[in-house]
C-alpha cells in the first residue's frame, strides 16, 4: 500500500537540519554543472565521433563568436548542430517537463506512485498521433493531433470525475484509468486498421525517441515547458502546504482545489507538449522525483528544481547510450523502462517509507 505524505514532512526543522540551504544549493549546482557535461559529452558522441574541441568550435562558430564555419567544418556543422543538438535540448526539455509534473502530481495526490501519465495524457496523444499517422487528410499534423488528443482526454477525466462540485483525488484517478483504458482500445483498434509501414511508424512512436528531433520542435515544446516548469515552480510552497493535507491548508488561507487544479493543468500542458514531440518515454515522472527527495528532502521548493536537473541528465545519458550501444537506434522509451524498473523496485523495497513517512 502506497504511504501518503506526512502533514509535518515539508515544513518539519529536522528535516531542513538535514538538509541545510547551503547543501542544496551546492548539490543543485553540481547537478546543473553535470547537466552541461553530459550535453558536451552527448555531443562528441556517436556514430561519427568527434573531439569536444571540435565540437565547441562548430557551437561557437555557429554562434558567430570566432568566425565563420569553414568548408572542411561543413560536416561537423551537420553533425552537431543539425543533428545532435537539438535532439539533445530536446532530452533537457523533456526530462524536465516528465520530471517536475511527476513531483507535482506525486504532491497533489499524495501518493508516491502517481506519474505524469495517470490523467490520460499518453493514451490521449498515442490516439491522436496514430490517428494522424494513419490518416493523412486528417486535417491535424501528427504532432498537433497528439496534443489535441492529450487535452481533450485530461478534459474528459475532470469532466468524468466531477460529480459534485470539485473531483475527489480518488474518483480523478479512476476517471484516468478508464479514460485512459478506452483511448488504449482506440490505439489498438486503429493499429490493427494500419498497413504494415503505419504500424511499424506507430509501434515506434510508442516506444519514444528523439530520432526525428529538430529545431522546430525545440522552438514549440521549450517555451511551452519552461512556462509551465516556472508556474510549478513558482507554486512549490503552496504544494508543500497541499501535502499537509485539504483541511490545514484550507486553515492557512490555501484553496486547495484551485491550487490542485492550476497545478493539474500546468503538470499536463507540459507533459502534453513533450509527449506529442517525442512520444511515450516511461518510468522519468516516476523515478526523478523519489531521487530528489532523496537528495534535498521533501521541500517542493527544492524538490522541483532538483528533478527537472536529474530528469535532463537522465534523458540525455539515455538517448546518448540509445544512439550509441548498437548500429541500429534503440528507441530511447525501452533504455528508461530497462534502468528505471529495478531502481523503481528497489525504491519500495527499502526507502519509500523514509522519503514519505
Amino acid at each position: 500500500m502506497a504511504h501518503n505524505v506526512e502533514p509535518s514532512d515539508a515544513l518539519d526543522p529536522a528535516v531542513d537540519t538535514v538538509f541545510s540551504l547551503r547543501s542544496r544549493l551546492g548539490l543543485l549546482a553540481a547537478l546543473a554543472a553535470g547537466l552541461v557535461a553530459a550535453s558536451a559529452a552527448a555531443l562528441a558522441m556517436g556514430a561519427y565521433r568527434l573531439s569536444v574541441a571540435d565540437v565547441w568550435a562548430t557551437v561557437l562558430a555557429r554562434l558567430g563568436l570566432i568566425g565563420e564555419v569553414l568548408p572542411a567544418s561543413r560536416l561537423h556543422d551537420t553533425v552537431v548542430w543539425n543533428m545532435r543538438l537539438p535532439r539533445i535540448i530536446m532530452a533537457i526539455t523533456v526530462g524536465a517537463a516528465l520530471s517536475s509534473s511527476g513531483a507535482v502530481f506525486q504532491g497533489c495526490f499524495r501518493n508516491p506512485l502517481v506519474e505524469p501519465y495517470i490523467l490520460g495524457v499518453s493514451s490521449g496523444a498515442a490516439f491522436g498521433a496514430a490517428l494522424g499517422i494513419i490518416y493523412p487528410w486528417f486535417p491535424l499534423s501528427v504532432q498537433l493531433s497528439a496534443f489535441v488528443f492529450a487535452a481533450l482526454a485530461v478534459t474528459t477525466v475532470y469532466l468524468l470525475a466531477r460529480v459534485r462540485g470539485e473531483p475527489a483525488i480518488v474518483t480523478l484517478v479512476l476517471a484516468g484509468v478508464i479514460v485512459g483504458a478506452v483511448f488504449s482500445a482506440g490505439v489498438s483498434m486503429l493499429t490493427y486498421l494500419a498497413t504494415n509501414v503505419q504500424m511499424r511508424e506507430i509501434v515506434f512512436w510508442l516506444m519514444g525517441g528523439f530520432y526525428f528531433s529538430t529545431w522546430r520542435d525545440v522552438a514549440i515544446a521549450t517555451p511551452l515547458v519552461a512556462l509551465g516548469v516556472g508556474g510549478m515552480y513558482a507554486n512549490g510552497w503552496t504544494l508543500n502546504v497541499l501535502s499537509m493535507g485539504d483541511q490545514e491548508a484550507r486553515s492557512l488561507g490555501v484553496h486547495p482545489e484551485k491550487i490542485r487544479r492550476l497545478l493539474v493543468v500546468l503538470a499536463t500542458l507540459v507533459t502534453a507538449a513533450t509527449v506529442s514531440s517525442v512520444g511515450v518515454i516511461a518510468w522519468v515522472g516516476l523515478m526523478m522525483p523519489h531521487a530528489a527527495r532523496l537528495l534535498v528532502g521533501p521541500d517542493n521548493r527544492f524538490v522541483i528544481p532538483c528533478a527537472v536537473l536529474l530528469g535532463s541528465i537522465y534523458l540525455v545519458l539515455c538517448d546518448t547510450l540509445a544512439r550509441t550501444l548498437t548500429a541500429s537506434e534503440i528507441p530511447v522509451g525501452i533504455i528508461t523502462s530497462l534502468l528505471g524498473a529495478p531502481y523503481l523496485a528497489y525504491l519500495l523495497r527499502s526507502r519509500t517509507r523514509g522519503l514519505f513517512g
